[in-house]
């Protein structure tokens, strides 16, 4: 016999004892920040939609998005408020399925009865008084197995995964299927899409030819897009800029994309597109994560080389790396074990995001690659089969004017637990994936995932925050 409200009245007393032991403000604002995570914690749809409707009516119309954000979260845990007053509340959480962590600012208003008028969730760096402990390389491998087949069992990744010490392979296994209709499993072989992954490739190639001297960084886009429809573009934003998207360039997706996403077939066509808009903000004047920036980058390329964007990066990339297996081909090419993204973005049950998917992938991202490519391009990094050691310094290392001076070339440059690692993460709709590149470890940790982030980045992260310190 089942007994519904007591069940019920049996959670709300254990989430009630333990939203206690947080000690959470004594506040009106505190109350609410309480009553609004055991709420979104349960998961639990209606309950949820009936707590929003008397403490957050505003809130119903993201109802889906939040119950959708808390099925990939977990959940979170309440780790230390930072900042309290009467209307507001600023903690630091975690993410209950990943070791991601975030601060959550939550506002009401000042009178009775309190209702919630702003909640906002921004992911940030693990802070060092939350740092995970270390692991032995052993150690690290049975956890990193036990993790990922969780998440396999949860139906939360289906991908690779690759760690490699000095060059040599510790970890290499792959997960889930390829293609669910087929039932063809995935495999070291298989070809993922690693959307803004190839931005590492196209700041390397814009390296290459600053390093023999066929550009210089400080050059405006103009110099070599003569006829750029965007004056102010063409005149103000340097190659530098574009790099560190810090041009006020903008981003290609929305409305217009989805409109011509067939027939932008070239990069000449995202710029006869775009090319007309005006920069966003002063070139050179903050940072704001510009796709568009990276599309002028691979026209920049070509402009130089002479070569297509696709004919460039295979012949000074790929092939002096060794990556066999990468590439950015239409979508409508039959390319060998080419896996099938799927995604949960639009609907409750995973689905194949073909109608998500670009004509093919670009300068700006899209292409595919494997895990074990992906090693051999971080090998050909470090040995300089690609740039010097000037230039591959420069390539990696953050730039002011960035966030944390965390974003250098096409490159991301973070500190986790104590090392430093760099690279680049990719995510879309089906598709998602991370390579870090951490060298006084002398580890590479790839990850591919043929589902909706964050499943790879979840992995990989995993295995960064607990690497062996040496």
């Amino acid at each position: 016999m089942r007994f519904p409200k007591l069940a019920s009245f049996l959670l709300l007393s254990i989430s009630l004892i333990c939203v206690a032991k947080t000690k959470f403000p004594d506040t009106p604002a505190g109350h609410q920040f309480a009553a609004w995570l055991e709420s979104f914690n349960r998961g639990d749809t209606n309950l949820h939609r009936e707590f929003l409707q008397k403490n957050s009516p505003s809130r119903i119309s993201s109802l889906d998005r939040e119950m959708s954000f808390r099925q990939r979260t977990g959940g979170f845990d309440l780790k230390k408020i930072d900042e309290s007053t009467a209307t507001k509340v600023t903690a630091l959480v975690q993410e209950r399925s990943s070791d991601q962590m975030a601060r959550l600012t939550l506002e009401v208003q000042a009178e009775e009865p309190h209702q919630i008028i702003k909640i906002e969730l921004s992911a940030i760096p693990r802070p060092a008084e939350y740092a995970l402990p270390h692991l032995s390389e052993s150690a690290l491998l049975t956890a990193t197995r036990k993790n990922v087949e969780a998440d396999v069992a949860a139906d939360s990744f289906a991908g690779a995964v690759l760690i490699a010490k000095h060059g040599k392979v510790v970890l290499s296994e792959a997960y889930g299927l390829a293609d669910r209709e087929h039932k063809t499993s995935n495999t070291l072989k298989t070809r993922f899409r690693i959307g803004s992954m190839n931005k590492m490739f196209t700041a390397v190639s814009i390296l290459q030819l600053a390093q023999a001297r066929k550009l210089e960084l400080t050059d405006t886009v103009g110099k070599y897009l003569t006829d750029y429809p965007n004056k102010d573009i063409a005149s103000k934003v340097t190659i530098h800029q574009l790099l560190t998207h810090t041009g006020g360039t903008g981003d290609i997706f929305g409305p217009e994309f989805d409109a011509h996403r067939l027939e932008l077939r070239t990069l000449q066509d995202y710029v006869n597109l775009y090319g007309n808009r005006a920069p966003k903000f002063e070139p050179g004047s903050r940072w704001e994560y510009s796709n568009y920036g990276f599309i002028l980058l691979g026209a920049i390329i070509e402009k130089v080389s002479g070569q297509s964007y696709y004919d460039y990066v295979r012949e000074h990339v790929y092939v002096p790396a060794g990556m066999t297996s990468t590439g950015s081909e239409p979508e409508d090419n039959a390319v060998s074990d080419r896996s099938v993204g799927y995604t949960k973005m639009d609907s409750a049950a995973w689905a194949p995001n073909t109608d998500a998917l670009p004509y093919r992938g670009s300068s700006a991202g899209g292409g595919y690659s494997t895990a074990e490519d992906l090693v051999r391009f971080a090998d050909a990094l470090q040995s300089h089969k690609l740039l010097d050691a000037l230039y591959t310094e420069m390539l990696t290392t953050g730039k002011q004017g960035t966030p944390n001076y965390s974003y250098a070339y096409g490159f991301e440059d973070r500190m986790v637990n104590g090392a430093r690692c760099f690279g680049h993460g990719g995510g879309a709709p089906g598709m998602n994936g991370d390579l870090k590149i951490c060298p006084r470890t002398g580890y590479v940790i790839a990850v591919l995932a043929n589902l909706d982030p964050p499943a790879a980045s979840r992995v990989s992260d995993f295995v960064a925050n607990r690497l062996p310190e040496r």
